[in-house]
């Protein structure tokens, strides 16, 4: 359904140093730094897959998704999705299309949502009928009844982003492009957006490549997730293969009754520790689990253990030191 290949963007960016003399220096003379966004990028996604592609702030993430919805042209690369390309065939593709900004809004602000769900029906000529399905579908999945004929200025963010989703999929497409789409959600606001991805992804087999920070929803939508830095693909793989050639640590949280330290334990890094928790990080590679188990009980009496993954923000952090990102 999505095939990228060899992308690559640059941006020539204005310089000027600061003060008065510099800036009247700038009016007649303007030195340009080049910035390279992406460099070479390929990558292929299969229908009704839902991707993760994440990375450091300024990594190339909003500059791929722009172009591959059409909004910016590469310098140089291929990209086909559902036969298209993107920003030559604008018009005939984003029929095809859903996008949400986390922080940019398709919604009339001084009008109520359902005012901007009409125009939007207008916009991408939806059959009555299928625009009307879509509307009970969405108002009732993503719980709008409430809300739909409230002005979106009087919307919390919460809110704000539920219409945004219903908004982008009005026309049902076949892809959903999503850029921080739970940025700044309260956590029931958050659950709802994943349930609702998960549902439209199972439900209507629609493909989704979702952009985010918050590893949380990566780890609850994504199977795949793709890692770029500094515009350089670093890893395109299952998430399970990611923690397991990255994420040899463990997280083991003990309830204890005692007063042992638990710091000169083979293989572990103390993380927190009370007078009746502590909480370890064990490095699976130097050391077993059942051996500080072993030690741990030798210096207190356990009352209870729990063992977790390593939290895959450390894992991501582990990839970009080790790319030097």
């Amino acid at each position: 359904m999505i095939t990228v290949n060899g992308l690559s963007k640059s941006f020539k960016v204005a310089k000027r140093s600061s003060g008065l003399r510099n800036s009247l220096k700038a009016l007649f003379y303007r030195e340009h730094t080049t910035v390279h966004a992406l460099s070479d990028i390929s990558f292929s996604i299969q229908p009704g897959e839902i991707v993760g592609y994440i990375g450091p702030n300024g990594a190339g993430k909003s500059t791929t998704i722009k172009i591959m919805s059409g909004i910016l042209v590469p310098n140089s690369g291929t990209c086909s999705i559902l036969g298209f390309t993107p920003w030559k065939e604008r018009v005939e593709y984003v029929k095809n299309i859903g996008v949400v900004f986390g922080q940019r809004s398709q919604l009339w602000w001084d009008v109520p949502v359902i005012d901007s769900f009409e125009l939007l029906r207008d916009i991408y000529k939806i059959p009555l009928s299928e625009y009307e399905a879509n509307v009970k579908l969405l108002t009732e999945t993503l719980d709008l009844k409430n809300i739909i004929n409230t002005p979106v200025r009087q919307l919390s963010l919460g809110q704000r982003m539920r219409c945004e989703i219903a908004a982008s999929l009005l026309h049902s497409p076949s892809v959903l492009f999503l850029d921080e789409p739970t940025i700044g959600l309260d956590a029931l606001s958050k659950i709802a957006v994943r349930k609702f991805i998960k549902t439209i992804n199972k439900e209507k087999g629609v493909t989704v490549i979702l952009t985010t920070h918050d590893m949380n929803d990566i780890e609850a939508l994504a199977d795949r997730v793709i890692l770029i830095g500094k515009g350089n693909l670093l890893y395109d793989g299952k998430l399970n293969e990611l923690r397991k050639k990255y994420g040899s640590n463990k997280m083991m949280t003990v309830d204890f009754r005692g007063t042992g330290q638990f710091r000169n334990i083979y293989g572990t890094e103390v993380i927190s520790q009370s007078s009746e928790r502590a909480i370890l990080s064990i490095d699976t590679e130097k050391t077993m689990i059942s051996d500080v188990i072993t030690e741990i009980s030798s210096l207190v009496e356990l009352v209870d253990i729990s063992i977790d993954a390593q939290p895959i923000e450390e894992i991501i952090v582990e990839l970009y030191k080790e790319f030097q990102i």
